[in-house]
């Protein structure tokens, strides 16, 4: 593949995934030009892996009709180029969802224990400077 080439599909790749919904149907036209398709069919071990988390959300979440046809008809040029290949990357990018997903609970997780853990910290930090007020220590003069 021709550094130039690479160049244009590297650029469609990023413009999939953007949420400049112009710039993403401009990026999905794009696979549908015959010389854009040549280079997909010579490079397809090499563009599934990167092109297909952009796919797939394009999929499920966007808003504008246009771009989620034109993303399912982009994702239907590479499940019938190779869908073998095609179902290894969709399984890997779901793994790959679902431990983010794990991973984003955790944090939450987390973050609800150290804020309760402040809260009691900062709840005892009144109780003993109200203790320490009434027994006459901490207090000027």
């Amino acid at each position: 593949m021709s550094s130039v080439s690479l160049s244009y599909l590297q650029i469609g790749i990023a413009q999939v995934s953007t949420m400049g919904s112009f710039m993403e149907q401009r990026a999905l036209f794009l696979w549908n030009n015959d010389h854009i398709e040549n280079l997909i069919i010579q490079n397809c071990k090499v563009i599934l892996p990167i092109i297909i988390p952009a796919l797939e959300k394009n999929t499920r979440n966007h808003w504008k009709q246009a771009v989620h046809s034109l993303t399912l008809n982009v994702r239907k040029i590479f499940h019938d180029l190779d869908p073998e290949l095609f179902n290894e990357c969709l399984l890997k990018f779901q793994e790959d969802e679902s431990k983010e997903d794990e991973t984003e609970a955790k944090q939450e997780k987390n973050m609800e224990t150290i804020g309760r853990l402040a809260e009691k910290k900062d709840s005892s930090s009144k109780d003993t400077l109200e203790t320490r007020k009434s027994i006459g220590y901490g207090s000027s003069g």
